[in-house]
């Protein structure tokens, strides 16, 4: 049996003290931020049992973040990611220990928690093009893909075992029990655990040492592009690439209706189900473990289609959309649970291909900016739609929601696949992205 490439990449990655350094401090600053993705929600619900004020908190952390993060990203370029991600670690430990001190207090009120929601989501926006752009600055260019490999595959299993330590966490401390803020210490507790883990992966963070990429070169005489023009051309090469333009626009439609619902919905399922945070740290758990499976499986058997690229994700989401339907008429958590980890295998493997087919399409020079207006799209329409949830949710039941939104997502698949290109785009790479 022949020995997987990837193998002697990971065991010289793992000797490597750098690289240790930061996927450890990379792991606990995951695992640390879902503590905060299920605790705020479920401290806004106490605070106000009102979905529409939850949907406002939500998009006050996302439109910041789909706001600036090109510019994050053109300040993680002309400085140090290292520098800039260290900054917002450090932000983001007193944002969230003012927040866990609020709580506990009980001193904290809206307007607290929107200025504080808003403050997190700037911070984001300059740490997510930092994270994503400092692993060359750590290993050798050939050591990339084990890299990204695993700190992936760590990703996916904080998804999975964060949700329910938290939810867990929650339930044991306090989650307020529907008294607002009083005998919420659960929560306070989640908030002060991911202010640690900020800290401790900021510590972690100054122990690695970058340099392994060159700088930047630039031809002598000719003036630098201003960061500006650099992004519509970006913006050009998207719109100019069919491929690219189908996608992007295909991609809007599914964020639209998706992303709302499994921000703002599951919260409230859970809570209709009256089991409490740990009920949500249970939905929340067995999507991040379908997640995890589905990047596993897709890393065994990447070639695996149906026909085309374009058709293969058109029939996982379509199926996806269908799941989505029932969600409203379940009666007990495990039913749920079921739902979203099938949700999340098919979810696994969508993501791990989409980002390889744009890695293999994407001219290597408009990389960066594309994969940023990938980003863009996903966390520009998500705060859209969590707010339209919320607002739905005020006159409209859990289960005609889930069946809108699942029977939306059918109905775009179905659009897509009779009335664009989407169907017939391949895994061949463009002409651009070829090496010269």
């Amino acid at each position: 049996m022949a020995t997987s490439p990837a193998a002697p990449a990971r065991g010289q990655l793992m000797r490597d003290r750098n690289f240790r350094w930061l996927i450890a401090g990379s792991l606990i600053s995951m695992m640390g931020d879902q503590f905060s993705l299920i605790a705020l929600p479920w401290l806004v619900l106490q605070m106000t049992g009102d979905t529409l004020v939850l949907g406002t908190v939500l998009a006050l952390m996302s439109v910041p973040r789909a706001l600036f993060i090109l510019l994050g990203g053109a300040l993680a370029d002309r400085h140090s990611p290292k520098r800039v991600l260290m900054l917002t670690k450090h932000a983001n430990t007193l944002l969230l220990a003012l927040l866990a001190a609020l709580v506990f207090s009980g001193q904290l009120t809206l307007w607290m928690v929107y200025a504080l929601a808003l403050a997190i989501g700037l911070a984001t926006a300059f740490s997510i093009p930092a994270a994503t752009s400092i692993m060359p600055h750590v290993v050798a260019r050939e050591l990339l893909p084990a890299a990204n490999g695993i700190t992936m595959g760590l990703r996916q299993l904080s998804m999975f075992a964060g949700p329910l330590l938290a939810g867990l966490l929650i339930a044991l401390f306090g989650d307020g029990g529907g008294k607002g803020v009083q005998d919420a210490h659960g929560i306070a507790v989640a908030f002060v655990l991911d202010a640690l883990s900020f800290a401790l992966s900021a510590w972690t963070l100054s122990r690695v040492q970058t340099g392994v990429s060159s700088p930047r070169q630039t031809v002598p005489g000719q003036p630098a592009q201003s960061v500006w023009a650099a992004v519509g051309d970006g913006l050009r090469y998207c719109w100019n690439d069919a491929s690219l333009r189908t996608c992007f626009t295909y991609w809007a439609a599914v964020a639209l209706f998706i992303s709302g619902p499994v921000q703002v919905a599951v919260p409230v399922l859970a809570g209709e189900l009256g089991q409490g945070a740990a009920a949500f740290g249970a939905l929340a758990g067995a999507h991040g473990a379908g997640t995890l499976i589905g990047v596993i499986a897709t890393g065994m058997r990447p070639r695996m289609r149906i026909g085309s690229f374009g058709k293969t994700i058109l029939l996982l989401d379509g199926v996806i959309g269908l799941l989505f339907i029932p969600l409203g008429l379940i009666g007990a958590a495990w039913q749920g649970m079921l739902l979203l980890f099938v949700i999340g295998v098919l979810g696994g493997f969508v993501q791990v291909t989409v980002f390889t087919w744009l890695q293999r399409h994407v001219a290597p020079a408009m990389m960066g900016r594309a994969m940023a207006m990938f980003m863009f799209i996903f966390m520009g329409i998500a705060p859209m739609s969590s707010a339209l949830t919320g607002w739905l949710l005020r006159s409209a039941t859990l289960v005609q929601l889930f069946a809108f939104s699942g029977g939306a997502l059918v109905a775009i698949v179905l659009v897509a696949l009779g009335t664009s290109r989407m169907g017939k785009i391949t895994d061949a790479p463009s002409a651009a992205s070829l090496p010269s």
